[in-house]
């Protein structure tokens, strides 16, 4: 198992900046596909991937992929994979799947089909005829498009936007994966300010905090394969110590945070301080009308409330107009709003530079960016 065969699930539109992730940590060979990134790696590869990937939502082990038009030609591709390779006689496995535009459309019975082919194949692997299933944990996944299957074994377990230190929520909280894709696209630098004026509890801020200081997002948590017998302890060991080593602790950040809600605001100081960044970023009960700074160049990045969260159309309108006229205040600074609500430019009274559809879960949203003047050193 020198040389794995890895996919990297994303929500869609954010494949890109993943293998862009994953570029950065070594893994050059890699495939971009729709709502994947299939890249090769060593075992290693599970450990750092999954510590370090902000943008993805969870790291599969490729078992296998083929076509089939039949429940036999599913039952005995699956049974030819070599599952005790991975699983060791406890082991639990569970069957998750998805078919889309398949010949093999009921899920449950290929559900229960996988799960009978890999019982058969560890039967005759360790020469049992029951399994216990009370080890580690191999969630094994099977998504059928259009005839061909893809059989993964989850390696990460709660999605990767479970960054662990959230363990309470706020109302409708923004995804981790999707706060930290929308200070990517901003290409905010740790030496600028940073302001989202709706930040809640505190999504945004402390995602971009966690990149400035080159703070691995998956730390602070536990990942299925940690279990796992055939991945050896000491990689894991070697991929958390290499991510405590790059993890600018002391960097200076100008990163702040404002809402109006003071229950939010009290959960953001909490989860702050549980990522481990109590001290770097700093929340202020606040109107966004009353936001401003001293700094130049800085950039608005925030998730405005919208819909039913605000109320009637005119409500959600005069937030937009407010948070038009602060950015127009600031000058210099660059504005990045992720919204479901339609042509917020009129609202802005300036056209977006830049316009990119991403899904805060299943909400179809879009991040609409309006840009500043480059500070004057880039400009030289």
């Amino acid at each position: 198992m020198a040389r794995l065969e890895l996919i990297a699930a994303t929500a869609f539109g954010m494949e890109a900046l993943a293998a862009r992730e994953l570029r950065k940590i070594g893994y050059e060979d890699l495939e971009v596909q729709n709502g994947r990134i299939i890249f090769r790696a060593g075992e290693e590869g599970i450990c750092r991937s999954n510590l370090w990937l902000r943008c993805a939502d969870r790291i599969g082990v490729k078992m296998g992929e083929f076509t089939a038009y039949s429940f036999e030609e599913l039952f005995q591709q699956t049974k030819a994979l070599p599952w005790e390779e991975w699983l060791p006689p406890d082991a639990r496995f569970p069957v998750t799947g998805k078919s889309v535009k398949s010949k093999l459309y009921s899920v449950p019975d290929c559900q229960a089909i996988v799960k009978k082919a890999v019982v058969e194949r560890l039967k005759e692997s360790y020469g049992i005829s029951w399994f216990e299933e009370t080890g580690p944990l191999y969630a094994i996944q099977v998504a059928l498009l259009k005839d061909v299957v893809t059989i993964t074994i989850d390696t990460t377990g709660p999605g990767l936007n479970k960054r662990g230190y959230r363990a309470l929520a706020g109302e409708a909280p923004l995804k981790e994966t999707l706060a930290a894709a929308m200070v990517y696209l901003s290409s905010w630098k740790p030496e600028q300010a940073l302001i989202d004026p709706f930040c809640g509890t505190g999504t945004i801020p402390i995602e971009a905090a966690f990149i400035g200081q080159n703070r691995a997002p998956g730390l602070s948590r536990r990942f299925s394969a940690e279990e796992w017998p055939s991945i050896p302890a000491r990689l894991w060991k070697q991929a958390r110590a290499e991510a405590e080593d790059l993890w600018q602790r002391d960097l200076l950040l100008k990163v702040y945070g404002s809402d109006i809600d003071s229950k939010a605001l009290r959960l953001a100081r909490i989860h702050t301080k549980e990522a481990g960044l109590e001290g770097k970023i700093f929340f202020q009960r606040l109107p966004v009308k009353e936001v401003s700074s001293r700094f130049h160049y800085g950039h608005l990045i925030t998730n405005p409330p919208y819909g039913l969260r605000l109320g009637n159309l005119e409500d959600i309108e005069n937030v937009y107009r407010e948070l038009g006229l602060v950015w127009q205040k600031l000058g210099d600074w660059s504005l990045h709003l992720l919204t479901t609500l339609p042509h917020p430019e009129r609202l802005i009274n300036r056209r977006w530079d830049k316009s990119r559809k991403l899904y805060n879960g299943r909400i179809e949203c879009h991040f609409y960016q309006f840009f500043g003047p480059k500070p004057p050193r880039l400009e030289r």
